[in-house]
């Protein structure tokens, strides 16, 4: 895995063939092995569930648990006893769950870990981002799949999607012995079979909701995640985080699988460090485009917002929004038409017009642009120059897209020493698209750009 994989967590599960969204959860392990000891006859494979995880170009099956009815000895698996038809074996080892782990240990399930780089194994499809062909209503060009700074994209009303969910699928053979933790032999069989169960990492963590806007008439499906431990007693941060325009018009689930900009903020780790409710609409045209006149879905997404600080126990002081390219725009529209709804703001590849910017100067934002977006680039240049006019401190910087976890701290807590409200960070020109892939400079920026902690950390620390 590289700096620009993120691992997630959860479950669900559909029948026969795999597909990302489903049913029941599979079945955990135990320490019972009496079946193996037993040496009962029968398939010993009781089911057969997919693993995937959200990365930064968006959601791929990453792993394939198989679960036997004995518990199995983890020191006698290699990367030789599974294959998967299409995809590359990278570890093997037992487990007591359906689960990823950094490290083994003896249990029913058996992990069979597949490379992220094999192309079988994209579930989220693009024009660009994921090696494909472009889909209807995408722009090869600077931008991404339309309405968003870039030129060629579909406008405001627009329903044509820019982006694919595709269902999950694995064909696994056990080609070598399994021997369970009292020593007995399940050789290998031969018999392809295919997941049963689905387990989408942080994923599933979020609900599935539906907004009905008495203001606007619009209805608004959204995901919504709820603190694990939430008690209504106290008082939680909420992230607001809206989707660039390859995502409209798919599934609920769309926000949560183009990459990591909604549920970075949802994983263990961001937990742990900061609890809070992360909210992520899925629109069903495109909101705003180059002429920067949203349509009513503008509206209804602050009205939606304010909804859900009702139902729960959110600190209206600490509420945040972020988003990529068409979601960065209705950001910084959304900042500058309610200047007192948002503490914070974590802008990415998004722009706005400079006349209308006066307003954001009195707004906490993290910019984060490449230098090579042709559009977003000189974009946030200008309203920074009018920011700086207002006699607001912007720090500025320019970054490697190519830097370690360890490097991007580093250049995070650069800028948060100079304690300035606004900060504006450019990825170098030919720094943020991987050799030989065809992903432009503009959609490759939040590929990146939510797999730096600092800057979450950065957004949750402020407040109104």
């Amino acid at each position: 895995m590289d700096r620009r994989t993120f691992i997630a967590g959860s479950a669900t599960a559909t029948a026969g063939t795999l597909a990302v969204f489903g049913g029941a959860t599979p079945s955990s392990a135990d320490d019972d092995d009496s079946a193996g000891r037993a040496g009962s006859e029968g398939d010993r494979v009781r089911s057969v569930t997919a693993i995937t995880q959200v990365f930064g170009d968006g959601q791929k099956l990453v792993a394939v648990a198989v679960e036997y009815d004995s518990v199995i000895d983890g020191s006698m698996l290699s990367t030789s006893t599974f294959a998967v038809a299409d995809r590359t074996v990278t570890k093997v080892y037992a487990n007591r769950t359906a689960d990823l782990a950094q490290q083994g240990r003896n249990g029913r399930h058996v992990i069979v870990e597949l490379s992220p780089d094999d192309t079988a194994a994209a579930l989220w499809v693009t024009g660009q981002g994921s090696g494909t062909p472009p889909v209807a209503g995408s722009d090869s060009g600077s931008g991404d799949a339309g309405g968003s700074p870039g030129e060629g994209g579909p406008g405001v009303g627009d329903t044509t999607p820019g982006g694919t969910i595709v269902a999950a699928e694995a064909t696994l053979i056990q080609t070598g012995t399994v021997t369970t933790a009292h020593g007995i032999h399940y050789p290998a069989d031969g018999t392809a079979r295919t997941a049963d169960a689905v387990v989408n990492l942080i994923v599933d963590d979020f609900r599935q909701l539906s907004f009905s806007d008495p203001a606007t008439g619009q209805t608004l499906r959204y995901n919504l995640f709820v603190p694990k431990n939430y008690d209504h007693r106290k008082s939680y941060p909420m992230v607001l985080f809206m989707h660039d325009a390859s995502v409209v018009n798919v599934a609920t689930e769309g926000p949560l699988v183009q990459g990591l900009g909604a549920v970075c903020w949802a994983s263990p780790e961001d937990q742990a460090r900061h609890e809070s409710f992360v909210l992520a609409p899925e629109y069903g045209s495109v909101v705003i485009d180059d002429n920067y006149e949203p349509s009513t879905l503008f509206e209804a997404t602050a009205n939606l917002v304010r909804s859900v600080t009702h139902q729960y126990s959110i600190d209206r002081n600490r509420l945040y929004t972020t988003g990529q390219s068409m979601g960065a725009m209705m950001s910084l529209g959304l900042n500058i038409s309610y200047p007192d709804l948002f503490a914070a703001s974590f802008i990415v590849a998004g722009q706005w017009p400079q006349t209308q910017a006066a307003p954001l100067a009195r707004e906490k934002l993290w910019i984060l642009v490449s230098t090579d977006d042709t559009k977003a680039y000189p974009g946030e240049q200008a309203i920074t120059e009018v920011i700086q006019d207002q006699g607001t401190q912007v720090s500025t910087a320019l970054w490697d897209g190519r830097s370690t976890a360890a490097e991007f701290a580093a250049d995070v807590r650069s800028m948060k020493s100079q304690r300035t409200p606004v900060n504006f960070a450019a990825f170098k020109t030919g720094t943020v698209v991987p050799s030989g892939s065809t992903t432009s400079a503009h959609m490759a920026t939040w590929q990146i750009a939510y797999t730096i902690p600092g800057i979450r950390d950065w957004i949750m620390r402020q407040s109104l």
